[in-house]
């Protein structure tokens, strides 16, 4: 491998039924920032079945080329046909970095693309740099420049850990949706569309999809929430969890929720910010009862506001809250909740 003959950053831009993810505006965002450091250019590798249209609102978000592989046999997700051609078009065209989503699609496809391409894949990852590699100079050991730093939780959220890949092109990472700001869209900008078919022959490993059933569910997806009004063991109920939903319902805001109160079987997981469920980045947050393990903070530390309502005044999660409160959540939601609600009524 001729590590010198791979340029670009190239990003998995996933659509789900002809519709982009938001995942795959937030990694053309990245990936602009990635490219601007090494001086080259962000692709848009757009795969699936009469997808072409989904090019131009792909380079309003700031991809400079898009790669549309359009085949009747793309139409759904299936393993075997979108690992042959994200894994075609990178042997094609050999790109430096390669970013995918760390979605329910993302890790089952980077993992058998990665094995196809023979180079690593680093899962999950929270942060994105150019750099040097070792970070830290090491005597006799050269330190290469211009290299991926990708950041992931590891141990159980419980240190953060670095990883690079020097001897092998492209850099991969799966990378967790609400992590990476989108670019502010361009109208009209436009991306150079080239058009790429690697050729499709169904074998063994084809699956056939039957039927495709639908979830409907009424639970709002928090990842786009502008305030979220979260609760941890600390609200110390079910039924205590009325308390912040009126102050939700009072400001706008949507119900979230930790990890132990999903474990306690109080909210379902659909709600649950951090590590092991989703990442968020509301304009406020409030923390009510939530001691703020660092597994949970990985899930909403980029929020623009954080308020933490906690009796413990040592809570960790005091340490990133913007504004805090020690006290009883009992007293001081109803008296919050009545506060919000009579300036409401005075502004109206």
């Amino acid at each position: 491998m001729n590590i010198q003959d791979y340029k670009g950053v190239f990003v998995f831009a996933q659509q789900v039924d002809n519709v982009l993810s938001g995942i795959a505006l937030e990694l053309v965002g990245k990936g602009k920032d990635l490219a601007k450091d090494l001086g080259t250019e962000v692709t848009a590798v757009l795969v699936g079945s009469g997808v072409k249209g989904l090019a131009d609102e792909l380079g309003e978000y700031g991809a400079d080329k898009v790669i549309v592989v359009d085949d009747p046999e793309l139409k759904d997700y299936r393993t075997e046909p979108y690992a042959h051609a994200v894994a075609s078009v990178i042997n094609e065209y050999k790109p430096e970095i390669f970013l995918i989503g760390a979605t329910a699609i993302g890790r089952d496809l980077g993992p058998r693309v990665s094995a196809r391409i023979h180079t690593g894949l680093t899962a999950d990852c929270t942060q994105l740099d150019i750099g040097d590699f070792p970070i830290n100079p090491i005597p006799g050991k050269e330190q290469l420049h211009n290299q991926l730093l990708m950041t992931r939780p590891a141990f159980g959220g419980n240190t953060i850990a670095t990883i690079a890949c020097p001897d092998f092109r492209p850099q991969m990472a799966t990378v967790r949706p609400g992590v990476m700001q989108k670019a502010p869209k361009e109208a009209g900008r436009k991306a150079e569309v080239i058009e790429y078919n690697p050729g499709f022959t169904p074998d063994h490993k084809y699956v056939e999809i039957m039927e495709i059933v639908k979830a409907v569910s009424d639970v709002e997806d928090i990842m786009d929430a502008k305030i979220l009004v979260s609760g941890g063991r600390g609200v110390g109920s079910p039924e205590n969890f009325k308390l912040l939903e009126d102050l939700a319902e009072a400001i706008g805001g949507t119900v979230s929720c930790s990890r132990a109160v999903v474990d306690a079987g109080w909210k379902p997981k659909d709600l649950q910010v951090g590590q092991t469920g989703k990442t968020v980045r509301p304009n406020v947050y409030f923390a009510i009862g939530i001691s703020g393990a660092i597994q949970h903070l990985a899930g909403m530390e980029e929020s623009d506001i954080i308020i933490a309502i906690n009796k413990d005044e040592s809570a960790p999660i005091f340490d990133v809250a913007d504004y805090g409160v020690v006290g009883d959540l009992n007293k001081i939601l109803p008296q919050l909740t009545a506060q919000i609600k009579e300036a409401m009524a005075a502004k109206a």
